[in-house]
């Protein structure tokens, strides 16, 4: 099993590009691995392989003090905060990477709260909070994660989530006797161009 090591995150706000670029390597990889572990089997259904594709985007969801989080988006040239719906009580920005890495950087806006990105870092502390695979029909994919594996969504149908997507939420057992959170989430539907 890929460990999870605490100064990838302090690293992300490294001054050295190269030193963020391996930390957000190794926090993927350790996310990544733990959610293929636990989701292999979806990608053998040919109902629910279709609507994230063989080879899905994934994006590893790091949460992180917002003493942290302000740390790491200055290092990393202030990347843009995404849209959030006030009810998640969360602020986030993306990261990229050089092989396709993508973290997304997750805070409370409320230290003291009850959002889940708060009730994460108050029982875990920093790490990965969730890992996040590109849909394209998130009611589908819940639908048959219920019939196929038993896997019950987080909410009865898909929500909105930053930055337009719609999202749902699925906490599924990892084979280290734990559980992890997936998200599966829809892109936003383009705008049409004015004329």
């Amino acid at each position: 099993m890929h460990e999870f090591k605490p100064e990838w995150i302090e690293k992300l706000a490294n001054p050295n590009p190269e030193e963020r670029a391996f930390a957000a390597m190794e926090i993927y990889r350790a996310g990544r691995r733990r959610a293929d572990l636990a989701v292999h089997t979806w990608w053998e259904n040919t109902d629910f392989a279709p609507l994230c594709g063989h080879n899905p985007a994934v994006t590893v969801g790091l949460a992180v003090q917002p003493l942290t989080f302000a740390k790491i988006r200055e290092a990393n040239g202030w990347p843009p905060l995404a849209e959030v719906p006030p009810e998640q009580d969360a602020s986030e920005f993306e990261l990229h990477f050089p092989g396709g890495i993508m973290l997304d950087v997750l805070t409370t806006r409320d230290a003291a709260g009850s959002g889940a990105i708060a009730r994460f870092l108050a029982k875990l502390g920093e790490g990965v909070q969730q890992v996040e695979f590109r849909c394209s029909d998130v009611d589908r994919a819940a639908a048959i994660l219920l019939e196929k594996f038993a896997v019950q969504p987080v909410y009865a149908v898909k929500r909105p989530g930053a930055d337009g997507t719609k999202v749902n939420f699925f906490l599924v057992p990892a084979p280290d006797q734990t559980k992890i959170l997936i998200e599966l989430y829809e892109p936003p539907v383009p705008k049409a161009k004015q004329t």
